[in-house]
């Protein structure tokens, strides 16, 4: 019977388990999380409403569906991180207000490489009182308030900071308003939702590291236990490598990346980039010349750029006197409707790979026999022929994939010299002191536009296959990158801004609601970038293995007088 009502005064949160809480209307979420879920193992720290991602401090107004967001979320782990780090920032701020922090790249066993400028690193006992304060703060559950400001007065307050370039990159932006969070005296825009709390960041520590420190932070597999401290001095050495390339061509964050863009420098910024790139790929070469092995495995998580780097390896090679021949180990992936029979859904599985006609071939090939290569084609997910190949008895294989560097690849007792090579997209260009660029973030844009524009892949597909990715690469790829006598960094410091025009249009595409926020997410992110066209990359960069326009794709090394690549 339909009758008139009155205006409730209370809201309805549905949790996914069918439970419905009520409250007034205006309660915030925090405390309807808190009643579903009372005494968490792993806490909540953000909630999707209708669909939405809000913070806890966020009032409910309307009956709604509420999901709470956890730290073992890939969302929660980022606010939790991002939280985390405002935490830190602000206890720096206080202990040390002459001190310039910069949150500089992360570490593979769970944390943020930091050290501080302006000043000596800190020394031991100067980290153990900032920790202190930090669990002070953790145990007193300091609130995180948040003040929405028209952009103008948001940048005037954090130049006045301190933080000039974030308050330039913000005049810059097309929002009107800026979310500012505060802790004390101290106040802060990390690019994204915050905890409502100082409560909720427990699980932390902080150690010196090589001249600084590292904030160390659980992984959202385990998130409430914070793994032992490594050293890993290959990667440690990338990062340091690239930390001179940023200064060498002068550019330090994002802001000075579009400045170069304003100013006219963005060609030297390209040209310079690529260099360096050519360089680094040169002095391999000369290593792999100097140990002289019969293969060389090539391997990294998805969107790396291995195929662009393993054939300008052979180039430099080829400069040598070598005799290089590429392979990808991509073309022996199974055909789709054989991984659907073994019950595989992607080719981030060791699994999906036809080990034993790779072991095979391999075998003829160093003993000099002819074989025909396969050819995997990723539209129609079949496997055809592809090249014949017959080398001589001192030629080199490049054996590059995502999984060149587990021990399954190679056959068992293989007695033959290797060298093994790790690729990966390590971007040490931050947003700005306190906000890092994640490595995967630029790994996923690479994919999505490579996906539209060679793989017949929307971006929605991609989006859904990612978590496959990262599940596979954590199992079958990361483990084995200790294993590599040399690493590779194919990030571009001006990668992003060249990507931005070209994947916005793939995300705005984005329909299905749980990977419309992951698509909105990238979006605020891509925002901050000045858009290029990228003109004047070169056609053998890493990053038109991605963008098209190279010239590398079809590319196979030359014949020699004994060793041919034939077409079948």
């Amino acid at each position: 019977m339909i009758q008139l009502g009155k205006p409730r005064d209370t809201v309805q949160a549905i949790f996914p388990d069918g439970r419905i809480l009520e409250g007034p209307v205006g309660t915030r979420l925090e405390e309807f999380v808190a009643a579903a879920y009372p005494d968490p193992v792993v806490p909540a720290v953000a909630a999707l409403v209708d669909g939405e991602l809000l913070e806890l401090s966020e009032p409910l107004r309307r009956d709604a569906e509420v999901r709470p967001i956890f730290l073992t979320d890939s969302e929660g782990i980022r606010i939790y991180t991002r939280s985390l780090s405002f935490l830190l920032a602000a206890a720096v701020a206080e202990l040390f207000p002459q001190a310039r922090l910069i949150i500089d790249h992360s570490v593979p066993f769970g944390g943020y490489f930091c050290r501080v400028t302006g000043r000596p690193p800190f020394a031991e006992a100067e980290l153990m009182q900032i920790e202190g304060l930090m669990q002070r703060w953790v145990k007193e559950d300091h609130p995180i308030e948040k003040e929405l400001l028209p952009v103008g007065e948001a940048s005037r307050i954090l130049a006045a900071q301190g933080f000039p370039r974030k308050a330039a990159l913000l005049s810059s932006c097309n929002a009107t308003m800026i979310p500012l969070y505060r802790l004390g005296n101290f106040r802060e825009y990390l690019f994204g939702p915050m905890v409502p709390s100082t409560r909720y960041l427990r699980y932390f520590r902080v150690h010196p590291y090589h001249g600084g420190f590292i904030l160390q932070f659980p992984r959202r597999e385990r998130p409430t236990d914070l793994a032992p401290i490594e050293d890993y001095q290959p990667l440690w050495q990338v990062f340091e490598e690239y930390g001179r390339w940023l200064e060498l061509l002068g550019v330090y964050d994002v802001w000075t990346v579009n400045e170069a863009i304003r100013t006219g420098r963005m060609t030297e910024v390209i040209l310079v980039s690529e260099a360096l790139h050519e360089q680094r790929i040169a002095e391999i070469a000369r290593t792999i010349a100097e140990r002289v092995p019969k293969i060389v495995l090539i391997a990294g998580p998805s969107s790396s750029g291995k195929t662009t780097f393993t054939k300008r390896l052979a180039i430099q090679l080829l400069a040598l006197g070598l005799r290089p021949y590429p392979i990808s180990l991509d073309d022996y992936f199974l055909p789709r409707e054989e991984m659907a029979r073994r019950g595989l859904t992607d080719f981030d599985d060791v699994s999906a790979v036809d080990l034993p006609l790779f072991h095979e071939q391999m075998a003829k090939l160093l003993c000099g026999e002819e074989v025909i290569l396969p050819h995997f084609d990723f539209p129609s997910g079949q496997r055809r022929e592809g090249l014949k190949l017959k080398l001589d008895t001192d030629s080199l294989l490049l054996v590059e994939g995502l999984h060149c560097l587990n021990p399954l690849v190679l056959p068992k007792g293989c007695g033959m010299p290797v060298f093994r090579i790790y690729v990966s997209a390590l971007t040490q260009l931050n947003l700005d002191d306190h906000v890092r660029i994640s490595t995967t973030d630029t790994r996923l844009i690479r994919r999505i536009v490579r996906d539209a524009a060679f793989r017949g892949y929307p971006a929605e597909q991609t989006l859904a296959l990612w978590s496959n990715v990262r599940r596979g690469e954590k199992r079958f790829v990361f483990p084995y990158q200790g294993q590599a006598d040399v690493m590779f960094n194919s990030a571009l410091v001006y990668e992003w801004n060249v990507l931005r025009p070209r994947v916005e249009p793939l995300l705005l595409q984005v329909r299905h609601p749980r990977l419309r926020l992951e698509a909105e997410r990238l979006l605020g992110m891509l925002q901050w970038f000045t858009p290029y066209p990228g003109e004047e990359v070169p056609a053998t960069s890493i990053l038109r293995e991605f963008v098209g326009g190279g010239v590398l794709a079809g590319y196979y090394p030359s014949p020699f007088e004994r060793a041919t690549w034939r077409r079948v």
